[in-house]
């Protein structure tokens, strides 16, 4: 960990132990900001998917751009050349903090939470790329922090904002399929190398990148291509492999469509167990019990070398797998989304349902993912992907898979609101990392 941070100020700043507020530019977090004043934001990470919210943040008032790797933001920063620019996000919110609002945080999944909850402590609202964590601690972290500092907050599981996916939670809960007690997802991930040793090679370190601040609070290692600038998601220490890296997309629709909560229980076969990283395929097994008026329902995901094939699924003569998908087997039908988002999707049999009658529209329609978050950062309704009511669920679920991926074959009785496998004391260090003493997290209480 770089000591190049003033530790005193940077405590005083943060003050994180009793969950304390800042006073932002406009008044207490949660105060309404006029709709027609631009924000003030901040983009911790900016290349590759956080370019996407540099364009985003621009168009409101990018004060600040934040990387550890100079060539991996070249783009941001030569489309941008005028923005300040920052390596730790801990000094841009020490430093200019007063002049920020709110903070996108696109890096890897082991970063999110630190970045998030220094920002929000602040009283920055924030937005944060899918999987909102890496460990269901974590995830628990980000909604209770969101929840006592009042800002705004998204995840960025663009599908939710989607017409097509908020239509199939209407068709799903008008009982067009009837009631759900089966759930199939399968991903044509990992795309990155899974279920490998890790390098012996130490390498030299690009001169752009600063390794020890890309490192973070994880396990010290030494520098190797192999790792970046994509390949990290594969890694137990940075990544949450093709399951946390997919399901908070694959898993979005059905999760809304058939109000999962938490599950009774989960257990997982994988390819071969390794050290260090994700298998190259697994299969894991859900549970859920009855909720509202809702029937229990058992869902299996599919990824790597053990994605299904049509028969397994039961689907119809003539339907094809896709390469990324999801199946709902109602008691009248199914409902086939083929795709990662949710948003394309048909009713299966198809003849059967040719010509049926479907639900009136009654969710409301999204401006854009981001352009929501930005809506309720200046006082409109909550986004959607928000982390207390929404995402931090979503991806408790996603990551207690990544958990049962590394204790494969052990079924979890699973205690959802004490995040406790009641059978297996030896998941617990995989739901709650430790984190170095200097870090956010080494003194925040839930």
């Amino acid at each position: 960990m770089s000591q190049r941070i003033n530790r005193r100020t940077f405590f005083r700043n943060s003050a994180l132990a009793g969950f304390s507020i800042y006073i932002v530019r406009n008044g207490f977090p949660g105060e309404s900001t006029s709709p027609n004043e631009k924000l003030n934001i901040a983009c911790i990470g900016c290349g590759g998917k956080g370019a996407e919210e540099v364009d985003d943040a621009a168009r409101e008032n990018l004060v600040a751009m934040c990387d550890v790797d100079g060539e991996r933001a070249a783009k941001s920063y030569k489309k941008l050349p005028d923005v300040r620019r920052y390596k730790d996000f801990r000094r841009m919110l020490d430093e200019i903090g007063k002049s920020i609002d709110a903070v996108t945080v696109s890096t890897p999944d082991h970063i999110h939470t630190p970045a998030a909850v220094m920002a929000m402590q602040m009283g920055k609202h924030a937005f944060v790329q899918k999987p909102m964590a890496r460990t269901i601690w974590e995830c628990r972290v980000l909604a209770e922090v969101a929840k006592k500092t009042k800002v705004a907050t998204q995840m960025g599981n663009q599908g939710t904002a989607s017409n097509g996916l908020r239509r199939a939670v209407e068709v799903i809960q008008a009982g067009v399929i009837g009631p759900v007690r089966r759930l199939h997802i399968w991903t044509n991930r990992p795309i990155w190398p899974q279920g490998i040793e890790r390098p012996r090679e130490t390498e030299p370190i690009p001169a752009t990148l600063d390794w020890d601040l890309w490192l973070g609070p994880s396990p010290k290692r030494p520098y190797n291509h192999a790792y970046l600038p994509f390949n990290w998601r594969g890694w137990y220490d940075w990544g949450t492999g093709a399951f946390g890296d997919m399901a908070c997309h694959t898993l979005n629709m059905p999760y809304w469509a058939l109000k999962l909560g938490y599950p009774a229980s989960v257990e997982a076969q994988v390819a071969k167990l390794m050290p260090e990283t994700y298998p190259s395929g697994s299969v894991v097994n859900y549970e859920f019990p009855a909720r509202e008026n809702l029937p229990p329902v058992k869902f299996t995901w599919y990824d790597g070398d053990k994605k299904p094939n049509g028969e397994t699924l039961g689907l119809p003569e003539g339907e094809k797998v896709s390469g990324s998908g999801a199946l709902l087997v109602g008691e009248k039908g199914m409902l086939y989304s083929d795709g990662d988002y949710g948003d394309k999707w048909h009713l299966v049999p198809q003849k059967q349902f040719e010509g049926v009658r479907l639900p009136p529209e009654t969710l409301p329609r999204s401006p854009g993912h981001f352009q929501e978050w930005v809506r309720a950062c200046k006082g409109g309704p909550p986004a959607k992907s928000n982390f207390p009511d929404y995402a931090g669920l979503l991806t408790e679920i996603v990551t207690l898979g990544c958990v049962a991926q590394r204790l494969p074959g052990r079924k979890l009785d699973w205690d959802g609101p004490n995040m406790k496998a009641r059978n297996c004391p030896e998941a617990d260090r995989f739901i709650r990392p430790e984190f170095p003493k200097g870090w956010i997290l080494d003194s925040v209480k839930i």
